[in-house]
């Protein structure tokens, strides 16, 4: 009955949706959403998401410099850049280079590169993270990834390029939501607003269990925590937080 439930909210909350779906069935959403759309929307949003996320995103980076090369700088690569909103949380001595598949949050990247001066800024990669080709093996010291997995095309892909890349003994820092637990209401609207927020969202899934993804990847140690995050009345509450070492 659940399901049944869940299908029929699915299909009302699409309704509402109509105009993103004919949109793009018209070929029209997809140039729109990755252009001003969602660049827009992720500037405006990451703001409140930073400040509920405060203390979680302070505790994920507080120790990046224990992998820091013996001259005390850190390389660091960020997958997904997007607005640049996790550089207020890097420590001085890093040197960023920035990675997304959209070229258009360009514009308000360098307004975050522009604010954050404590640290130092390499190349802007145009490349999705299951290709980092331009980047050689065992070059960076840490790896950076938050809110980013949900909507890569291939999760495990991904994770071998930041095996990769990363020196030995490196660390992957991660912070994603994911999907809720299967007997929860979270997982129920989960299910319900699925197909409409990948669709809206760029490729947003809500159900990944990401977790399991780095649990079978290639890493020596794993620190993961489950947390529910401060967004009442939304599908992402559950999230996964923490590094791992290669």
């Amino acid at each position: 009955m659940a399901e049944i439930v869940a299908l029929f909210l699915a299909l009302c909350v699409q309704l509402l949706a109509l105009p993103v779906y004919v949109l793009s069935f018209l070929g029209l959403w997809d140039p729109f959403c990755k252009k001003v759309f969602f660049p827009f929307f992720m500037e405006k949003t990451m703001v409140n998401y930073n400040q509920k996320m405060l203390r979680h995103k302070q505790d994920l980076f507080r120790n990046m410099m224990d992998f820091a090369d013996p001259s005390g700088k850190l390389s660091v690569l960020e997958l997904g850049t997007g607005t640049g909103t996790n550089f207020q949380f890097f420590p001085p001595n890093c040197r960023i280079t920035c990675t997304d598949p959209n070229p258009h949050f360009k514009e308000r990247l360098a307004k975050s590169m522009a604010k954050n001066k404590h640290l130092e800024y390499g190349n802007f990669i145009t490349t999705p993270g299951e290709d980092l080709s331009q980047i050689p093996d065992a070059s960076v010291d840490v790896v950076v990834c938050t809110l980013v997995l949900c909507s890569v095309k291939n999760v495990e892909a991904v994770l071998r390029e930041i095996c990769r890349v990363l020196k030995p003994g490196g660390a992957f820092y991660f912070l994603e939501h994911v999907a809720a637990e299967r007997s929860s209401w979270s997982f129920f609207w989960q299910q319900v607003y699925r197909p409409t927020w990948a669709l809206v969202f760029d490729g947003c899934s809500l159900t990944r269990a990401i977790w399991a993804d780095i649990e079978k990847a290639s890493f020596s140690e794993i620190k993961l925590k489950h947390i529910h995050a401060p967004f009442p009345w939304t599908p992402i509450q559950a999230h996964i937080v923490g590094y791992a070492v290669k």
